[in-house]
């Protein structure tokens, strides 16, 4: 198959080396506050908020202290946003760590997990869930073998809020030496976690095991459901040829967990495919819409997907026709159906890296852009029907470009929603947070 390179955002790239926590180039943070209408690029004249409510900005200072990065943010079920990062100690150590946020203060920062055998990268990262009956879990990748992308999913959860761990869960079980990670958790029932997961096992092992076409096969995905005695059940192939290396995303509908990634078919084209899990199977994928968009390499830019009842929103990036684009769709039928995209951004500096949240009144979409001054971190308000855009706001001017930044979190709680991303602090990383909140004019 052809693809011996892999990409950032259509750049191609050799291969994706794991990055270690290390010094960064320092960023900058300018708060500006502006509008533009739907499909409007980022930088145009500012115009005025929807009437009634503006979005505002303000600082959101984190628990994560130190050299930090690789942020996960949820939301659990009694209403807290549970951040986790991984933090660097000496000797390779690396360290996984959670705190809770209440809508006023900090919980005390937990350690879930440490080691000095874990593959910790950019775009691949851990990620937190909880479920109804109080429990925590937490995922992250461990190195299988000496390969640079021989790497397996691990799980371990925690009844007694966070204070003790689960010896970590294999979630793959196949013991080969390929990648396996970009990992989706949601909760499955009040005391059961569902994952799915992108799976090399198919693939021959090596240095680019996994990796557009390096192998006997193509990456896969898969999904299975664990339980309270962290014991996986139900495990089954959900597509057996996927884009290797972007994020997959999943969300709650009153349907099932609706579950986006980015497909990939023998002619290279990497649109964005849903499926939902519903009376114990998983749907046939489909496409979100059919960009056509011809790829011979990962773009390491997956979807992001959140839902409410039977209603879900996808946000994704795409350089269809050689044009970056940001784009956001909206299904009234928990993810049978997607109505035509609306265009959020545009150009060669939309760098893609999509959050998405959804509350009582907004959708929100963040994303990255970068050109010749640097990257900045962005957000936009629509409402649901996305029939039009309602406010956008700059959050955040960064220094830092490339991979430096990561991918920014975003969830919706407590009237607003707060965002967190990599920052960079005396050339170190570390991690910065903002909250934004609608008041009347």
């Amino acid at each position: 198959m052809p693809g011996a390179a892999r990409s950032r955002d259509g750049v191609p790239r050799l291969k994706r080396p794991a990055v270690l926590l290390k010094s960064f180039p320092p960023l900058l943070f300018l708060l500006l506050l502006t509008g533009c209408g739907p499909g409007v690029p980022a930088g145009t004249p500012a115009s005025a908020p929807a009437a009634g409510v503006t979005a505002t900005r303000t600082d959101w200072p984190l628990p994560a202290t130190g050299v930090a990065a690789q942020p996960d943010l949820v939301v659990a079920p009694d209403g807290r946003v549970l951040l986790s990062w991984i933090a660097a100690e000496p000797g390779g150590l690396h360290v996984l760590r959670f705190a809770a946020f209440d809508g006023r203060t900090w919980s005390a920062p937990q350690e879930i997990a440490r080691g000095d055998d874990w593959f910790v990268n950019w775009a691949d990262t851990p990620h937190i869930a909880a479920t109804e009956d109080g429990a925590l879990w937490a995922h992250w990748l461990r190195r299988s073998a000496a390969a640079t992308y021989a790497y397996d999913v691990v799980l371990s959860r925690s009844g007694d809020g966070g204070s003790t761990w689960s010896n970590a869960l294999p979630v793959n079980d196949d013991g080969t030496p390929t990648e396996h990670g970009f990992v989706s958790l949601w909760p499955q029932s009040p005391t059961t976690i569902g994952v799915a997961w992108l799976d090399g096992r198919n693939t021959a092992g090596g240095d680019h095991a996994g990796h557009d076409g390096h192998g006997a096969g193509a990456m896969a995905l898969r999904a299975a459901t664990v339980d309270s005695a962290v014991q996986k059940s139900a495990e089954t192939e959900i597509d057996a040829y996927t884009c290797d290396c972007c994020q997959t995303s999943a969300a709650i509908t009153d349907r099932g967990p609706l579950l986006v990634y980015r497909g990939r078919d023998a002619k290279e084209i990497r649109d964005i495919v849903a499926t939902r899990l519903q009376d114990g199977a998983w749907t046939s994928p489909r496409k979100v819409h059919d960009d056509q968009w011809t790829m011979p390499a990962c773009p390491v830019n997956g979807p992001q997907v959140a839902a409410r009842g039977a209603q879900a929103w996808v946000a994704w990036y795409t350089a269809a026709g050689d044009m970056p684009q940001l784009r956001i769709a909206y299904s009234g039928d928990a993810g049978d159906r997607f109505a035509a995209p609306v265009e959020i951004d545009r150009g060669q500096a939309m760098q893609g890296r999509v959050g998405i949240a959804v509350d009582d009144a907004s959708v929100w979409v963040s994303w990255v852009r970068e050109d010749p001054q640097g990257q900045s971190l962005w957000l936009a308000r629509y409402p649901p029907d996305l029939s039009r855009e309602l406010q956008r706001l700059q959050v955040a001017t960064l220094q830092g470009r490339g991979r430096a930044t990561g991918f920014p979190q975003l969830v919706a709680a407590n009237g607003g929603v707060y965002i967190t991303w990599t920052d960079a602090v005396d050339s170190k990383p570390q991690l910065q947070g903002a909250r934004i909140a609608l008041n009347p004019m």
